[in-house]
């Protein structure tokens, strides 16, 4: 039982202010089948809710007290809170909530975002009061079949296959923070060299007459460099000189804070903290690099599923934890699979040195048709800007297996759209089109191999021969390999699950624990030892669900003996063939 505030924590680590009123906890909530609650006015102060819900866990789970595992259409929140009206504006963010949401405060209805995996901001400022302010929220999730990214949430009444548990209306922190008429509203950050340079894009809101922002960074609470700059636009870039370099590196994630401060007519009218990593992504002899280092990227498919969350970990300390269980297993990072992982998530990567790969919940999506692109490509631009400034991204990969749709190929131009879309908004990091099929245009050639026997892996990956262009190729007739560095994104999911008869996983079920971990860690090691290859990515840190062939099971506790998790460590963390 919750007994109090769940999910406290700060929700966005990379710009702190003091001001903050977390709104997690119990609010009024309603089911609306029908999604008439617009046309009956559940906007409205008299409405009436008959339910009670803990945000921001999604109905769907079990620690938001609803446990509804049914489709809903249309759900409603209420929730009533204490404000005082200041001299400057009061902000409303939604960290995620599942898929069209609109909210209404006192009345004053604000215009909906569209997108279940990104956050909103709303400035609420006229439409409060001083003392007790009403919340409404309507969020709206149709499912809609081709216009609706969906990720791994079940499109069937039950979960099946690789699709789980759906997630329905707010699933992230709600939160008030309270800020000066002029104020810093973004700030996007990129290491320039590894000589200690980092420049700034900083977004203003507000008048900019007679502005200036000051920067200071500091390492291990020593100040290490400062700048100053008048404010001529709303957006202005400036850099930062460090007079003591510090890498960001893979295990070992060095940070520097950073304080801002926005100067209206002589007066301080906006401060923050936040923090970087100072470090450089590059592709050199077909393997990327940091800071100039060929690293082979160990990965783990993470999917960020919880048994009794869903798409919400429980806890701050659960997000770090699957960190620390996949770096007890040889990892170096993952891909964070089908879905927009929390901002609290990157913060632990940032600090623990781990890489990721920020993914977009394309599945549901038509990829034949352009009109779907609607719904996507704001959102995943939303992604790309909130993310911009995580070290521990290494790449965006906006889709996952982009098959066929009812007897129809995907629309090339989507792919490639998107793919130049995305290093328009970030040219600092390499772009996967779509993990495993049907490349169009990409940075690194990723393919997904679920071959079971290590021995056929080995011979798949000697076909390699990347300075004669040719690579073991797994859809030949539907892609073509163009010179980029190769990339098993996908492998293994050995299923093991003694007691459970309903799960799956790739291949056949092994008849030992001692079997499955060979067959796990002979798949890898025919891929380490590949020289053509420069990572991995094994299938998958957890079970989920009914798909049973995780690292761990579902709940995160052990599926193996201490023995063979040593194993399973020696094997995925040895040294890659690829590797200086």
């Amino acid at each position: 039982m919750l007994t109090n505030i769940p999910r406290p924590e700060y929700p966005r680590p990379q710009f702190v202010r003091e001001s903050y009123i977390n709104l997690n906890g119990e609010w009024d909530f309603e089911f609306d089948f029908g999604n008439s609650g617009k046309a009956r006015k559940m906007y409205a102060e008299n409405a009436e809710f008959t339910k009670k819900i803990i945000v921001p866990f999604c109905p769907e789970s079990e620690l938001s007290g609803i446990n509804y595992k049914d489709f809903m259409h249309s759900v409603w929140y209420r929730r009533k809170v204490e404000l005082k009206k200041g001299e400057g504006r009061t902000l409303l963010h939604f960290e995620a909530s599942d898929f069209e949401t609109t909210v209404w405060v006192n009345g004053v209805e604000f215009p909906k975002h569209v997108g279940g995996y990104t956050g909103f901001v709303l400035d609420i400022t006229k439409a409060m009061v001083d003392g007790e302010n009403t919340i409404v929220v309507n969020a709206v999730d149709l499912m809609l079949h081709g216009v609706q990214p969906r990720g791994k949430q079940s499109e069937e009444f039950y979960s099946h296959g690789c699709d789980y548990t759906r997630t329905t209306g707010i699933w992230q922190t709600v939160w008030i923070e309270q800020v000066s008429n002029t104020y810093i509203s973004n700030s996007k950050i990129k290491t320039a060299d590894l000589s200690g340079i980092i420049n700034c894009d900083i977004t203003i809101t507000g008048d900019i007459n007679n502005t200036e922002i000051q920067l200071t960074a500091y390492y291990d609470g020593e100040e290490v460099g400062t700048a100053v700059a008048d404010v001529t636009s709303n957006t202005i870039n400036m850099s930062v000189a460090l007079n003591e370099v510090q890498l960001w590196e893979v295990g070992n994630g060095r940070l520097y804070d950073l304080k801002y401060e926005l100067v209206k007519d002589g007066e301080t009218v906006d401060t923050a903290t936040g923090y970087f990593g100072l470090r450089t992504l590059s592709i050199k002899d077909n393997c990327m690099c940091i800071n100039g280092k060929k690293v082979f990227q160990r990965l783990v498919l993470d999917q960020g599923f919880y048994p009794e969350g869903i798409y919400t970990a429980p806890t701050d300390e659960a997000l770090k934890k699957d960190i620390e269980l996949s770096l007890a297993c040889g990892f170096n990072g993952a891909r964070l699979h089908q879905k927009v992982f929390e901002q609290r998530f990157l913060y632990h990567a940032d600090k623990m040195g781990y890489i990721v790969w920020g993914e977009a919940g394309n599945w549901g999506l038509d990829h034949t048709d352009a009109s779907s692109l609607a719904s996507f490509i704001p959102e995943w631009l939303e992604e790309i800007d909130r993310d911009f400034s995580h070290p521990s991204i290494v790449g965006w990969c906006p889709f996952n297996e982009t098959w066929d749709r009812d007897g129809r190929q995907q629309a090339n131009s989507i792919l490639a759209g998107i793919y130049l879309v995305t290093k328009a908004a970030d040219n600092t990091r390499p772009c996967i089109d779509t993990s495993g099929n049907y490349h169009v245009m990409t940075d690194i050639y990723d393919v997904h191999e679920y071959e079971p026997d290590p021995e056929r892996i080995k011979e798949m990956m000697a076909e390699n021969d990347l300075a004669a262009g040719k690579i073991h190729e797994t859809h030949p007739t539907r892609q073509s390999y163009g010179g980029q560095p190769y990339f098993v994104s996908e492998y293994g999911g050995v299923w093991w699950a003694p007691g459970e008869e309903n799960g799956w996983g790739y291949g056949t079920n092994p008849t030992t624990e001692d079997e499955a971990v060979e067959r796990m860690c002979g798949q890898t090691k025919a891929i380490l030892d590949c020289d053509q290859c420069c990572a991995y990515c094994y299938t998958q840190l957890t079970n989920i669900e009914q798909e049973q062939n995780g690292v761990y099971y579902y709940d995160r506790s052990p599926k193996f003996t201490p023995e063979n998790y040593e194993k399973i460590r020696k094997t995925f963390s040895a040294k890659a063939a690829i590797e200086d």
